[in-house]
This record gives structure tokens, C-alpha cells and sequence, in this order.
């Protein structure tokens, strides 16, 4: 054995992506639906993205934070403007821990809130912020957390304490099962949270760069959180993490507090900002893609084998009768019809396409899984 077995691999080998179309070492190509778990929002292999890589690999690729980095404050300009001051890890999971620990160092208190269901990484803060018994099997938690019912504000209030620092979420949670917040539990939440001098974190490792239709999910919901975290497709490919804090606390990540060997290399910002570019071409033209996505999946409702079609732009989840499996839905049955697709939560069947996905290939797509799906018929 050469590899732990903490992952359940297909029996595949990709060696080629381009755009929404990947190719095995048998030269078959599969439909990605996927994004690679939310990573290529613009597509595998991105003409713009990868003429960057290849310039700035041909500079530098490796620069400490010991020295100025006019890379790293343009990614910072493209996110979050001159509101938010940001902090570049490696991964979504670092992230959170940034967010979770400048929480805690800005507001001198320990509690942070989160939600039953969630899922914020697998480091050890993260884990311990996930709310789901699966994730902390056997395992002792940190401190500090709360787990309030997604949605429901009365769960929230009734565990607001004098201590508490910050109430962390996501807008739509992905790896939950894709349920998405009410509009009205985030505007109470923000009014909750206002009130009681909390401070709001969003985690958009999942829901951001345009994958539920604009840049970030919260521009969706009219509140302005005080930390935001992003990662997975942020550079499309390459591991970067970034947390986004509002210049009013941004200061209490003082020198020393915080830091990472790797976080911001010039490989990845130039990634980023290829990325993120090409991403302010793409969103105009979102809103009338994501239409014609949930056009197509109006074939599925009807179908004895689905429950409900949830989600918000981009970020789809397929909720599957108990009779179905989905684990075989995704690894066998679709994966035979060369569709990449994504399981959730409780048995959902998880799409997250690349933004640049066709009306033609979503057309195919959709139509597969219909053809999957209609196979599981109730008695």
C-alpha cells in the first residue's frame, strides 16, 4: 500500500482536461459537472489562466511574506476593493481558521456560532465549527463552538451569550446536502447579530466566484459581512485560500499573529487574477445561464426518484427518494454515461458545473441524469 486509503477513489485516471470535457488514459471523454468539487467555476485549462501560469512560472514561483507582494494586493483589490483588507492561505479550510481566530482576537471573546449541518474543513478549528456529528466522530472537538438550526433565528437566539465573537455560516450548504438560507433568517440574523455587537463570517469557499451568480452569494442577500473567506476556485485550479476582514478589525491581526509559508505565492496570484478576470467577463452574462440551467432541470421534477431541485445559480442540489442510492447514482450509473457528477447531505445528487457549461451540454447533461433517474420507479 502506497497511499492511505482516506479517499474513495473510482478506478480512473484523468489525464487531460479542457474547459467542461475531461479525458482517461483510454482517451474517453467525460461531461464535467463538478468543477472538480467546485474548483474550474471557469472551466479546466483556461487560455487566460494558464498564459499566466506560464509567464509567471518562467519569473517566480515561490516569494516568503517577508516582502512586499504587488501580486498579492492586486487579488486582494479584486476582491474585496478598499473595504476589506485581505489575509492568503492555501486552502478553504485555512481560511476559516484565519476567520475563526481573528474573531477571537478582535472581539476578546471565544464563542463562535455555527450551524447544525455545515461544513467548514477538516483542520482542527474547522472541524470543530462543522456541524456534523460524521465529521467529528471519534474524535475530541476544540472549544468554543455553538451549533444553532440552520434557518431557524430562534435556535440562534436562544445561545447569544456576552460571549460570543462571531456567528459563521454558509449562504448555501454545499457539502450539506445544497440547502440554501431564507432571505428572511439572513436579514434577521444580520439585525441578530448587529445588535448584540457579533461579528458576521460568511463562508464562500463553495458559493463564491460567481458560482450562485454573482461574485460573492451575499451580494445576493443585502448584508455586509465583517469576514469572508474564499478558496476552491479562486485560482481555478491552484490551492489558495484568502479571508477577507473588514478594515475596522482587519488591525488586530497584528505582525506575528498570523502567517503561512506558502499563502500567496506569485504562482497562484497570478492565477487569481487571470481568474478573477476572466470571471468579471462571465458575470454579465450569468444570469441568463443559470435561467436556462434550471429550465432543463424542470425535466427532472416529475420524476418518481426526485424529492426536490434546490439551490441557488450554479450550486444545485438534486434531493433523491430514500430508495435510491445515490452513491450509485453518481459512481456507477452516470459515471457509465461519462457525467461527472457529486453526491451531498442526505442522499443529493450535488451538481457544480463550470460557468462556461454550453446550452448544449447542459441540454445533454441534464438529459443523462433524467435518463438515470427514471430507472428507480416507486411500487
Amino acid at each position: 500500500m502506497t497511499l492511505l486509503q482516506n479517499y474513495h477513489r473510482l478506478p480512473v485516471q484523468f489525464v487531460k482536461a479542457q474547459n467542461t470535457i475531461w479525458e482517461d488514459d483510454h482517451q474517453q471523454q467525460y461531461l464535467d459537472l463538478s468543477s472538480g468539487i467546485g474548483v474550474y467555476n471557469i472551466g479546466a485549462r483556461h487560455p487566460e489562466v494558464e498564459a499566466a501560469l506560464i509567464d509567471q512560472a518562467q519569473q517566480l514561483w515561490h516569494l516568503p511574506n517577508l516582502y512586499d507582494n504587488a501580486l498579492q494586493e492586486k487579488v486582494a483589490e479584486q476582491l474585496g476593493g478598499q473595504n476589506y483588507a485581505a489575509y492568503f492561505a492555501n486552502s478553504g479550510a485555512e481560511a476559516n481558521e484565519a476567520a475563526i481566530k481573528l474573531a477571537r482576537i478582535a472581539t476578546k471573546k471565544a464563542t463562535i456560532i455555527t450551524f447544525k449541518n455545515s461544513f467548514h474543513g477538516r483542520t482542527y478549528a474547522a472541524m470543530a465549527a462543522t456541524g456534523q456529528d460524521t465529521i467529528h466522530h471519534g474524535m475530541p472537538m476544540a472549544a468554543g463552538f455553538k451549533y444553532a438550526t440552520f434557518n431557524d433565528i430562534q435556535s440562534v437566539e436562544a445561545i447569544i451569550d456576552d460571549n460570543v465573537a462571531a456567528i459563521m455560516f454558509e449562504l448555501v450548504q454545499g457539502e450539506g446536502g445544497v440547502i440554501p438560507a431564507d432571505q428572511t433568517f439572513i436579514k434577521d440574523l444580520a439585525q441578530l447579530a448587529h445588535q448584540h455587537h457579533i461579528l458576521l463570517i460568511i463562508d464562500e469557499v463553495q458559493t463564491g466566484i460567481g458560482r450562485t451568480g454573482t461574485k460573492f452569494a451575499y451580494e445576493q442577500y443585502a448584508i455586509e459581512p465583517d469576514i469572508i473567506t474564499s478558496a476552491k476556485s479562486l485560482a481555478n485550479g491552484l490551492p489558495v485560500g484568502a479571508m477577507l476582514a473588514k478594515n475596522n478589525i482587519a488591525d488586530a491581526f497584528s505582525y506575528g499573529v498570523h502567517g503561512s509559508t506558502f499563502g500567496g505565492n506569485p504562482l497562484v496570484m497570478r492565477s487569481a487574477i487571470a481568474t478573477l478576470s476572466v470571471l468579471d467577463t462571465l458575470l454579465p452574462e450569468l444570469p441568463d445561464k443559470v435561467k436556462q440551467m434550471w429550465s432543463h432541470l424542470k425535466l427532472l421534477q416529475s420524476l418518481d426518484s426526485v424529492i426536490d431541485i434546490r439551490g441557488l445559480g450554479m450550486i444545485i442540489g438534486i434531493a433523491l427518494h430514500p430508495d435510491v442510492p445515490v452513491a450509485e447514482v453518481v459512481e456507477k450509473l452516470l459515471f457509465e454515461e461519462h457525467v461527472i457528477t457529486l453526491s451531498a447531505g442526505q442522499n443529493t445528487l450535488r451538481l457544480l458545473p463550470p460557468l462556461t457549461l454550453t446550452p448544449a451540454e447542459m441540454k445533454t447533461g441534464i438529459e443523462k441524469i433524467h435518463h438515470i433517474l427514471q430507472q428507480y420507479k416507486n411500487d
